[in-house]
């Protein structure tokens, strides 16, 4: 029986898992429902619909924060449910791994997700690690073992990563907290203060989702249920499109910053192959209308949005476990590089 090797991507906001040898990938919120501090009273998406709707005694929390592992013990139970719901199954033998991780992280951070398998009760074998980056390049299909310069900028729940790569390697990279999420927070925020409106994260979302547009062009009225804080009542406003664009201009353009900084820091003939081929756009927030004009309006250069850009890193990752030739890209961290 042929080894079976899976793919790992901890996002904040989503877990995502790929068989190898099957194709087929997971793709579920991650987050975890704990009723009376020790039993799981569920995980996944379905533990996403009590989230802001639970009763005290069941906590509804996302063990992954701003792109690393808060909460060690709630994820692990969280890994070993995910892992058993893909395989249907109790027990599938020893298993590779590889697991995406930040870059722009400590040590220590990036040695808790490769320990995070290696501690499970999930029967590891091998477990490598790949940089975000590069597994979101691969998944836009970039040579990324060209010489050539290429630009990823991907936007997570509640950081952006900024990343130069060329030959297989990370030449420059930067992480900002801004993401989905933080883009749900200022919604939120900006609500409330205009309509003394209080909404949830989960109704900011949709309204980013229907409403959001990086240029300001939309004209869409799309109405928000929440609790009036004068009478303390529910209530609902309708809420336009602009009223979005203000919530979330600030936030994309802390990103558009960050994007000017990196090209600033770019050798120029790297810049020339950025220049010549364009950015880009990966992660879920990738699909915010007008966002690839913005980009292009701001920094002069062509936008390349990934077909599928919340499983842009997954399906990177599932290429390289599968191509031989991709398999220098995955490294064994070993415990001096950690000390």
């Amino acid at each position: 029986m042929a080894q079976q090797i899976f793919g790992v991507d901890l996002g904040t906001s989503n877990f995502k898992l790929v068989n190898q040898s099957a194709g087929k990938v997971l793709n579920e919120k991650n987050i975890i429902a704990i009723k009376n501090k020790t039993e799981v009273f569920d995980y996944g998406d379905f533990a996403y619909e009590m989230y802001e709707r639970a009763p005290a005694n069941i906590e509804v929390s996302f063990p992954v924060q701003s792109g690393v592992i808060a909460d060690i013990k709630n994820m692990d139970i969280l890994f070993e449910c995910f892992f058993r719901k893909f395989n249907n199954s109790a027990n599938v033998g020893s298993s590779d791994f590889c697991v995406a991780v930040p870059t722009d992280i400590t040590e220590v951070e990036k040695k808790a997700f490769y320990d995070l398998i290696a501690e499970s009760k999930v029967k590891s074998k091998k477990i490598t690690i790949v940089d975000k980056p590069i597994a979101a390049a691969v998944g836009v299909d970039i040579d990324v073992d060209s010489p050539r310069g290429n630009l990823i900028i991907d936007i997570g729940a509640e950081t952006t990563e900024i990343s130069v790569i060329s030959l297989g390697g990370i030449v420059l990279t930067k992480i900002i907290k801004a993401g989905g999420s933080k883009l749900d927070e200022t919604i939120c925020n900006i609500v409330k203060k205009k309509y003394n409106l209080v909404i949830g994260s989960r109704t900011a979302e949709t309204l980013k989702i229907n409403l959001a547009d990086a240029m300001d062009e939309s004209d869409t009225i799309f109405t928000a249920y929440g609790r009036n804080i004068v009478t303390g009542l529910p209530a609902c406003k309708d809420i336009s499109s602009s009223l979005v664009f203000e919530a979330i201009q600030e936030s994309l353009f802390s990103i558009l910053d960050a994007v000017k900084i990196i090209l600033e820091r770019t050798p120029p003939e790297l810049a020339a192959d950025i220049m010549n081929k364009g950015v880009y756009l990966t992660g879920g927030s990738a699909q915010i209308k007008n966002l690839d004009r913005l980009i292009t309006k701001e920094t002069g250069l062509k936008v390349n949005i990934a077909e599928n850009p919340s499983e842009t890193v997954i399906h990177g990752i599932s290429k390289i476990i599968s191509d031989p030739e991709l398999h220098g890209l995955m490294y064994v961290p070993t415990e001096k590089k950690y000390d």
